[in-house]
């Protein structure tokens, strides 16, 4: 009990020290759709219950930091760094690129299907069922991590709601190789060159498993108190 207490206040702390981050959901982009994701950012939060559900600890890179995006992988260089798995990746053939689902059906059941268990949770129906066709939503961007051969090994999708995206889905088979670190290294680069959003978001930080929280800081994601706006 007292180390439980002790952990909750530990955790009332770092909260406590958390910069804000002002979102916005701009309804101009597509009324129904913004609004609808609006409230799923802001509804109760499951175990805070005075909190909305993505606003404490909001994992995001503050894009308006770097003028390119040359800039942004300069902080995550170093040994064994997030840039480091990202140009072994590279040098191996890899590439990033923005994607039609439609043509990877196959490579995306395979990477939806390649475990049963990430980030120590089953994978849900929505991952094991194959999806035989795609209608992309206009609020979206969709990258992918292709190989030597072409085959897709990664994807990612990523909605733009304002001044901010945020990542919906974000997975890739398990190899050695770097694909991760380099797919959402691209994206944030991406991001930074086309000057259309001020932060990227990769859900939350302190519900991630302690291997996610160090991908995420790994590429520059850091905890905020997020404060959501629609407009």
């Amino acid at each position: 009990m007292r180390k439980k207490f002790a952990s909750l206040l530990e955790l009332a702390r770092s909260l406590s020290r958390l910069p804000t981050a002002h979102l916005e959901f701009q309804l101009a982009r597509d009324p129904a759709n913004v609004e609808r994701i609006f409230k799923h950012f802001t509804k109760r939060h499951p175990r805070f219950l005075l909190c909305g559900n993505k606003t404490l600890g909001a994992a995001l890179v503050d894009l308006t930091r770097f003028q390119t995006g040359a800039e942004y992988l300069q902080t995550i260089k170093g040994r064994n760094s997030a840039e480091h798995h990202a140009r072994r990746a590279r040098a191996r053939g890899y590439r990033v690129t923005e994607i039609d689902r439609n043509h990877y059906i196959d490579d995306i059941h395979h990477i939806n299907t390649s475990v049963e268990v990430r980030q120590g949770k089953p994978m849900s129906d929505s991952y094991l069922s194959k999806q035989h066709h795609y209608v992309p939503d206009p609020n979206y961007k969709y990258f992918g991590t292709l190989d030597v051969t072409g085959h897709l090994v990664a994807y990612g999708e990523v909605g733009v709601w304002g001044n901010f995206a945020a990542f919906n889905r974000i997975i890739g088979v398990r190899n050695n190789d770097g694909i991760m670190h380099l797919m959402v290294s691209e994206i944030v680069c991406t991001m930074i060159e086309n000057d259309e959003v001020e932060f990227l978001m990769y859900d939350t930080y302190f519900k991630a498993s302690p291997g996610l929280k160090l991908f995420k800081t790994a590429l520059g994601f850091s905890p905020y108190r997020a404060r959501y706006r629609l407009q």
